[in-house]
């Protein structure tokens, strides 16, 4: 017990330095007996191919999602109730339109009144965060996971994962894919087709490949649909 608690004290102390910013070289030969799982929540390369803890948790998420998609689309109890056993946390009124697919479900936390579409996955390596009245359209693809560059690495099936943050009331459109790392702010609104690669402040529309910033969202958007009074 003792060797675990100094263990895990030593983890701790990477993780703090890492999150101050600071490039720690893990030498070869150094032994902290770190887990890949433990790696991974670290923000640095780890083996997501072949370590068979994260292998059986993969399965089990991906058998699960399986049995999510099979369900009738109307049976929202249902789809609840296994959404309830994938996901990390779920606030209420969550609706995900089959087929939904992600890698581990613990690390997606939903907030409320939460809508995507067909065909969203989420490659959850890292937590993947949405705030409240979240709207996603069809083909969108959430990926903290980043294969190394170096192709020996890429062989031995080493990976990082970088957290995703979306905030209340965000708009994401179609086809849409959003990378690791970044944070989309309140109230935004992606356009369809858009790749982000880099946060997205609030208050905007934001679009392209990479996705920018187009323009700000005014009180003069109010007035750009038609509408029937009364």
């Amino acid at each position: 017990m003792k060797g675990e608690k100094a263990r895990l004290a030593v983890l701790k102390g990477l993780d703090f330095f890492l999150q101050c910013g600071y490039d720690i070289d893990i030498k070869e030969g150094v032994d902290i007996k770190m887990t890949e799982k433990e790696k991974r929540s670290m923000g640095v390369l780890y083996d997501a191919n072949f370590d068979k803890e994260l292998i059986a948790e993969l399965d089990r998420c991906t058998d699960l999602c399986w049995e999510y998609n099979k369900l009738k689309p109307s049976d929202r109890v249902g789809q609840r109730a296994l959404l309830g056993k994938i996901l990390g946390e779920m606030g209420e009124d969550v609706i995900i339109n089959p087929p939904f697919w992600c890698d581990y479900g613990y690390n997606v936390f939903i907030g409320n009144h939460f809508f995507a579409n067909r065909n969203v996955q989420i490659l959850d390596g890292a937590p993947v965060t949405f705030g409240d009245h979240v709207f996603i359209a069809p083909n969108v693809l959430f990926t903290p996971a980043e294969h190394a560059l170096d192709a020996e690495q890429r062989n031995r099936g080493l990976e990082v994962a970088f957290p995703i943050t979306v905030g209340n009331n965000v708009w994401i459109g179609g086809g849409c894919t959003i990378l690791g790392g970044v944070t989309i702010g309140d109230n935004s609104v992606i356009g369809a087709g858009s790749v982000v690669t880099r946060d997205i402040p609030p208050n905007v529309i934001a679009v392209g490949v990479p996705c920018r910033v187009m323009r700000e969202i005014t009180e003069a958007d109010r007035e750009r649909y038609p509408r029937l009074e009364g």
